[in-house]
């Protein structure tokens, strides 16, 4: 499985297009760092990746200043295919933001344990999260039940995020998880005493 979270999409071999991605991301931040520590810009009080990269880099398209580019590009190992310009991914992360505040019922500072495979909706939750203040906390797919048990006592997590596969584990232990309020599935299917990620996110 291969996954391309990439700054501009061009029609150019990979391999090409991540390293010219990569040199012009890091002159951009020595840049940028040179800037504030030279004193000619104060450190942002408060910076949020979603709002402040994501979401400038959608305006500065709409503004016609630079031409639409690839923000997430996923390829999954029968060679499907996901992607999603910076606008794109700016409307299905608030969708995915929106789905942890409503139905999830979760607030700024509340912790989700997501534990996903680097599918998509992993990086939507990311983002997700990154714009309410949610704090993340990703799993790895190979958890054993035992596993879940000690990373949501440990962290006290309000909501946990699976996938079919580790719904099972969860419903083995989540009797003894208090403070475990809402279970999140992202699957094309339901199950019994779960949101539907996929449904919730339409």
């Amino acid at each position: 499985m291969q996954t391309l979270f990439q700054c501009f999409w061009r029609l150019r071999p990979p391999l090409t297009l991540l390293h010219q991605a990569k040199r012009h991301l890091a002159s951009q931040i020595i840049s940028h760092y040179e800037v504030i520590n030279r004193g000619e810009k104060e450190v942002p009080e408060y910076f949020n990746f979603a709002s402040d990269v994501l979401d400038r880099w959608t305006q500065v398209e709409k503004d016609g200043k630079r031409p639409p580019n690839g923000a997430f590009w996923w390829v999954s190992d029968q060679r499907e295919e996901v992607k999603w310009t910076f606008e794109e991914l700016g409307v299905l992360s608030r969708k995915a933001a929106n789905v942890l505040l409503d139905p999830c019922s979760l607030q700024r500072g509340n912790r989700i344990l997501v534990v996903l495979p680097k599918i998509p909706e992993w990086w939507l939750l990311n983002v997700a999260c990154m714009r309410t203040g949610i704090v993340i906390i990703p799993g790895t797919p190979q958890l054993t039940a035992k596993d879940i048990s000690y990373r949501l006592h440990a962290s006290k997590a309000k909501c946990i995020v699976v996938s079919d596969a580790l719904a099972p584990a969860v419903d083995s232990v989540v009797p003894e998880c208090k403070f475990l309020k809402t279970k999140l599935l992202v699957s094309d299917s339901g199950r019994d005493g779960w949101l539907n990620f996929k449904d919730l996110l339409q």
